[in-house]
């Protein structure tokens, strides 16, 4: 959370966040997640990085998914069900971002 009060001071165009809710506990967690959405809704651009598919889900505009170090697709919010997202990182559907 200190590093995150830290870039907020520095009013980025972008921020870019790399699991940033892996380790804390479910209140900072949703602290988190309460931030990010403020600083989309702002007109902040916001790349999230996670693992945890319903964090993304639950975030992301669009998600990229990548497979094998590539980007395979690009969905927006409305086709990206975890069925479709899991399907194309495990290579079980074909499409090209």
């Amino acid at each position: 959370k200190v590093a995150l009060a830290r870039w907020l001071a520095a009013k980025p165009a972008v921020f870019i966040v790399d699991e940033p809710t892996q380790g804390v506990d479910v209140g900072a967690k949703a602290e988190i997640h309460r931030i990010l959405a403020q600083l989309a809704d702002e007109g902040a651009g916001v790349l999230l990085i996670s693992s945890e598919l319903n964090e993304v889900l639950g975030l992301a505009d669009r998600v990229g998914v990548m497979r094998e170090g590539r980007l395979v697709a690009v969905l927006e919010r409305a086709a990206a069900t975890p069925e479709r997202v899991l399907s194309l990182a495990l290579g079980q559907a074909q499409e090209v971002a």
